[in-house]
């Protein structure tokens, strides 16, 4: 996957914003001000306090695979990065 292609990045981004949509009420029930990395090929996402520690968590899962990373309930503050 190439996210710097415009086209795939929005995709990327959008895919996994429909995720975020999906279980945005139990984190932001459990989780506010949190962050979520979710992996939109495979639905699975991981909460942390901070980036660092839901990336920690989504590389023991997935190393080296790429995460849109959101911060709970702030839908529109989003990034995708490649776990690291």
């Amino acid at each position: 996957m190439s996210l710097y292609d415009t086209t795939e990045r929005q995709a990327f981004i959008d895919k996994g914003l429909e995720v975020y949509d999906r279980i945005a009420s139990e984190l932001e029930r459990d989780h506010s001000g949190g962050i979520v990395a979710i992996c939109p090929e495979t639905g699975k996402h991981f909460v942390g306090d901070t980036l660092n520690q839901a990336d920690d968590l989504a590389y023991q899962a997935f190393p080296d695979a790429w995460y849109l990373f959101v911060r709970v309930g702030e839908r529109c503050a989003h990034l995708p990065l490649q776990s690291w």
